[in-house]
């Protein structure tokens, strides 16, 4: 697994900030503004995950702007929790995504997802902890109807040992309004 510094995610977000700040100095005027804020959807997703001796829940509320009606991006926030045999997750941080609706009804997406993780393993007077950064790179499809898309998603570059998810493939559930 590649090992993303604080400093990296630092970057990252500062860039993040730095173009929000861009798109909203171009919504100065009345006019302007409401115009950005038609075009801004919030909601966000949730999923959950299933596998021998382990289980994954997500929530992640988000904000999206919508270019057209094939094109939309955004940011969002993430908790996650994942309990594997005797291991422990809680991991939150931020994601930047992507969506993508080339027909009506299918849905497809990218997404930058940064969590730090806590993680405690073992049990009783044999039990570690370890806290580190976790990258993952998202690409998905889903289902859409009306403001709401049921899919599944892959990440990339999961990795087994230090990954909150129990596998790289997860389904979702992800609503905007």
């Amino acid at each position: 697994m590649c090992k993303i510094s604080s400093l990296t995610f630092k970057k990252q977000l500062l860039i993040v900030l730095f173009l929000l700040g861009c798109i909203s100095c171009f919504a100065q005027n009345d006019t302007q503004k409401s115009e950005f804020w038609k075009n801004v959807r919030f909601g966000g997703s949730a999923g959950l995950g299933f596998s021998n001796g382990g289980f994954n829940g997500a929530i992640a509320p988000s904000a999206i702007y919508q270019f057209n009606d094939q094109f939309a991006a955004g940011t969002s926030l993430n908790l996650n929790y994942s309990k594997f045999n005797e291991s422990k997750f809680l991991a939150y941080g931020g994601s930047i995504l992507s969506l993508f609706t080339p027909i009506p009804r299918i849905q497809l997406s990218a997404e930058f997802e940064q969590l730090r993780i806590n993680q405690s393993t073992g049990s009783g007077a044999v039990q570690m902890k370890d806290n580190y950064w976790s990258p993952a790179l998202f690409f998905g499809a889903g289902y859409a109807y009306q403001n709401i898309t049921v899919g599944i998603r892959y990440d990339v570059i999961h990795d087994d040992k230090k990954s909150i998810y129990p596998s790289a493939l997860l389904p979702f559930i992800r609503v905007y309004f």
